[in-house]
């Protein structure tokens, strides 16, 4: 089960790359793109398949019977789980504005 623990550290990298992607969309702080479009890779790109997946697993782990918090750390599935909720809400924020300007 060391693959979940390895699977949860990147999803919580992942998870605070994308928040450092919504941060930098609502304030522009970063002036280079380089490291702009790296964040932006990370948080959105990955972290959008990445996140949901290691969630998907915990949720399997559960289901089958196993303790996920004798493998994972607690804090860290809370914050992968934190991380999610956000992204959710992000995807329904974006989608509903779209389909707001087409009504």
């Amino acid at each position: 089960m060391r693959w979940l623990l390895f699977l949860s550290r990147l999803a919580f990298i992942c998870g605070l790359f994308f928040l450092l992607t919504l941060i930098q969309l609502m304030t522009g702080w970063i002036k280079d793109g380089n490291i702009e479009s790296t964040i932006i890779t990370i948080g959105f790109f990955i972290g959008m398949v990445v996140v949901p997946i290691t969630l998907l697993c915990y949720l399997v782990l559960w289901v089958s019977g196993k303790k996920v918090s004798a493998l994972i750390p607690r804090w860290l599935i809370i914050a992968n789980f934190f991380v999610l909720l956000i992204l959710l809400t992000y995807i329904y924020y974006i989608n509903y504005i779209y389909a707001q300007s087409y009504a």
